[in-house]
Parts: structure tokens; C-alpha cells; sequence
């Protein structure tokens, strides 16, 4: 399959996303003796990836989403169930530096990738739109 990348010229109006869950832990043994996430503890991570551009004439969709899934399924599997600070490049994984290496995991293959999205609990994320 051949994407028109021409249609990335516009300004990105419109996104879609495609939403993962995955269950890891870590511990940020850089934090102060005491801190709660100093010790190894787990999340159910959900994380969204956003595509952003205009719906192509033909197909009538910015991608398919079964192409977001085939490029993030990967990676997903590489965290799911892991110990985080046992991946190369995540020793010191904060929800942060964890959006950061999806990112850097997806970019080239996810054209008009905007940003990625991670809720490390119910509450609490980040949100990463690629270096500047």
C-alpha cells in the first residue's frame, strides 16, 4: 500500500487515534528514600497514538486504523508485563521518558504521527508531540 504523503502539506485539522492498555512496572530509584514511586511498584498504562492530516479522497480516512495497531502491536509487546527499567532506553522510566521512546519506536513508520498520549493511572499522564 502507497500513501499520498502530499495530503501532510495542509495544516492538521483533524486527527484520529488508536488506544492501547498494557500492564508494567518500574521504580524511580532517582527519587528521595521514602518517595512512594522510589520503590518497584506496577499501571495499567493506557496509551493513545494520534495520526493527524486530512481524509484522503479515496480512501475517505486520514489512515487505517488497522495500520496504527500493526505498528504500535510491537511495541506494546515489548512493554506489556515488563519491568520497565529493564528496557534499553527506559531506566529511569517516567510516564515522560515512556512517551518519548514510543514515539521514537513509531515516528518513521507512522506518517503524520502528532503526538502520543499516556494515562499512567486514572488520573494522571503526558502527552508528547515529538522534539522540537
Amino acid at each position: 500500500m502507497s500513501w499520498d504523503l502530499s495530503r501532510y502539506d495542509v495544516p492538521m485539522g483533524m486527527e484520529v487515534f488508536k488506544e492501547f492498555r498494557f500492564e508494567a512496572a518500574h521504580c524511580l530509584q532517582h527519587l528521595p528514600a521514602g518517595h512512594k514511586c522510589r520503590t518497584v511498584h506496577g499501571h495499567s498504562y493506557r496509551v493513545r497514538v494520534f495520526v493527524g492530516g486530512e481524509p484522503g479522497s479515496d480512501s475517505g480516512w486520514i489512515m487505517d486504523f488497522a495500520e496504527i495497531n500493526d505498528v504500535m502491536r510491537p511495541v506494546i509487546s515489548r512493554l506489556d508485563h515488563s519491568m520497565l527499567n529493564e528496557i534499553v532506553g527506559l531506566e529511569m522510566p517516567t510516564t515522560e521518558r515512556l512517551a518519548r521512546w514510543i514515539w521514537e519506536r513509531v515516528c518513521d513508520k507512522l506518517p503524520g504521527l502528532s503526538r502520543v498520549e499516556i494515562w499512567e493511572t486514572a488520573s494522571s499522564g503526558v502527552t508528547y508531540s515529538g522534539s522540537s
